[in-house]
């Protein structure tokens, strides 16, 4: 079971949060806990009072997080070539693992086709 605890935004499918839960990761989608106009700033303070990782393919939380100032919480944008399921569970399952150290201290993490970022945070 890992102790890592994400939200995930509207733009991931409900197929790949599953895949998640089944492999053990804590992960919920932010219409279960938000109103499904929640906008981007509102999933980001839920994240941080409950001390979640946001978990996206919208480009704007990067920005809010960086100009924010923001310390926490920890954020997880992907941006792969294909948004399949079946593809982005895979390579989620694939390098989260690698990660848990430092999105628990704080970072902006990008993961792509064939490398993944990370920035700490706060970004400068």
């Amino acid at each position: 079971m890992n102790s890592l605890q994400f939200i995930a935004d509207v733009h991931i499918s409900p197929l790949t949060i599953i895949a998640l839960q089944q492999a053990g990761y804590n992960i919920l989608r932010s219409t279960e806990v938000l109103p499904a106009t929640a906008t981007d700033i509102e999933i980001l303070e839920f994240a941080r009072v409950n001390n979640r990782i946001v978990l996206t393919q919208d480009l704007d939380f990067s920005a809010l997080v960086a100009l924010g100032g923001y310390s926490q919480p920890s954020l997880v944008t992907l941006r792969l070539s294909s948004a399949q399921p079946d593809l982005v569970s895979q390579k989620l399952l694939e390098v989260l693992p690698q990660l848990e150290q430092v999105l628990i201290e704080g970072a902006a993490i990008t993961i792509e086709d064939n490398a993944v970022r990370y920035r700490r945070l706060p970004i400068g």
